[in-house]
């Protein structure tokens, strides 16, 4: 399974933010990602597909909620985990989603469907646009609608799918050696979904009916499988409360969080969530106490190490936040988003050499995830603050065509390829986005449209 910036359809949360940062819109979490990735690629083996062709999209938003959209890919609410008791019902909820993937169910829909999803692809990227203009509070506000994704036509399964994808999810969970009663727990817990109006179930339980009957039927699927009381670990289940707690953290008013983990609560996840909530609140030296106790208890943590680095760099504090960032890329050195939060340091410090390291921390990231937006993006400064102007154009380029911005990849990569030393990777890099980039006339005529709609004509000088 892969975390990506881009979507099919254009989206990202590359709004200029930490890569930690949590707010409605898409989020990026490298601990949350690694527990999500463990839970669903043994499912999506299961169901016969291929996990680097499965995209999973965490979205801010406290509700609970899954769905799929666009092929394989699955969106999936923080209100999901939160709401969790266990880390079996998320797998049971993920082997669901599965299911409809395998099944083809959202395919059915026809044109209607692929109607459905240009709408949602032009709503998005306006969200986009505004948030890489510099406008992240804009940028936000419009992917906040992001929730309003399973409120669509296209997103409503039968009953007859609904109860394929539970009987695929238990068929998965089974093949994996796991019980399903996680996901019969679930359903158990919203029940009283079916018989509220519409007005008032989840977005879920709208683009997913349930009932009764439904219920019993996986139910009894899964009390006939083997391994219906294999429970979780207490790794599994810690590992769900540290990612619970973060979540609640950046999510929650700090006045809630501390109501829910109060300082008598000496547990990881309790103080996890507590010094998340002082930084929220601006209380930086509370922040880093309550961290500090457990990264003396775990010194080994990269996650913890990489939230003192955020903390320190979203304080302004650019200098200090560089260590703790570099021993979280020490002790996880495959981790993208790790590589790139150290880098954002790094390029924010400015000397020349902190700018070459940031570069190579960069240039592996984007081996990793080519179609990061946001790394392109620091990449582009970095080249730039060292007066390479034909490379920092090829990262502009590379990040507009990760986004789906045809026109200003290819207006970006022309430039690049004219300024490069012929021959050259980069330069062949930059012939390759030309062809693959160039902009259809209705690409053109968009891009035209969306330029007059940022910059307003100047005020008339004819009569006063």
């Amino acid at each position: 399974m892969r975390f990506i910036y881009r979507l099919v359809f254009a989206l990202s949360l590359a709004l200029g933010v930490s890569a930690q940062s949590f707010a409605q819109g898409l989020i990026r979490d490298a601990e949350a990602e690694i527990m999500m990735e463990r839970y669903a690629d043994p499912l999506i083996q299961a169901a016969g597909l291929n996990p680097d062709s499965v995209d999973l999209y965490l979205i801010g938003d406290m509700e609970f909620n899954a769905f799929v959209t666009g092929g394989q890919n699955i969106f999936m609410h923080t209100g999901a985990i939160v709401i969790a008791d266990q880390p079996i019902e998320i797998k049971g909820v993920l082997a669901h989603e599965i299911g409809h993937i395998d099944g083809a169910h959202l395919a059915r829909f026809g044109d209607a469907s692929r109607g459905a999803l240009a709408t949602m692809a032009m709503t998005v990227g306006l969200g986009l646009a505004a948030a890489l203009a510099g406008e992240g509070g804009a940028g936000a506000a419009i992917m906040a609608s992001g929730s309003q994704f399973a409120t669509l036509d296209m997103l409503r399964y039968t009953r007859a799918q609904e109860a394929a994808a539970d009987q695929a999810a238990a068929n998965y969970l089974e093949a994996t050696g796991q019980s399903g009663r996680g996901l019969v727990a679930t359903f158990e817990r919203f029940r009283y979904q079916e018989v509220m109006s519409r007005q008032r179930q989840m977005e879920y339980f709208r683009s997913h009916p349930l009932s009764a009957d439904r219920i019993g039927a996986l139910r009894r699927s899964v009390d006939n499988s083997p391994y219906v009381d294999v429970t979780d670990t207490p790794e599994e289940v810690d590992e769900l409360r540290r990612v619970q707690a973060k979540i609640i953290g950046f999510m929650v008013p700090p006045a809630q969080t501390f109501n829910r983990y109060p300082d008598s609560d000496t547990s990881v996840p309790a103080r996890y969530a507590r010094s998340v909530a002082y930084f929220k609140r601006g209380d930086l030296d509370h922040a880093r106490a309550e961290l500090q106790t457990l990264m003396d208890e775990e010194p080994e943590n990269p996650f913890f190490r990489e939230l003192e680095g955020q903390m320190l760099y979203e304080s302004g504090f650019i200098a200090e936040s560089i260590a703790p960032y570099e021993r979280a890329v020490e002790l996880m050195p495959d981790s993208p988003l790790l590589r790139i939060g150290l880098a954002t340091s790094l390029i924010a410090a400015g000397s020349t050499e902190q700018l070459e390291s940031a570069k190579a921390h960069l240039r592996f990231a984007l081996t990793e995830e080519p179609e990061n937006s946001l790394g392109w993006y620091q990449l582009s400064i970095a080249h730039q603050a060292l007066g390479e102007q034909a490379l920092a154009e090829l990262a502009t380029a590379e990040r507009a065509f990760s986004v789906g911005n045809n026109v200003e990849a290819y207006q970006f990569a022309t430039r690049a390829h004219e300024s490069l030393e012929s021959g050259t990777p980069a330069w062949v890099r930059a012939a390759e986005l030309k062809a693959v980039a160039q902009p259809s006339p209705d690409e053109i005529r968009e891009w035209n449209r969306n330029q007059r709609q940022r910059q307003p004509l100047a005020p008339s000088r004819g009569l006063r």
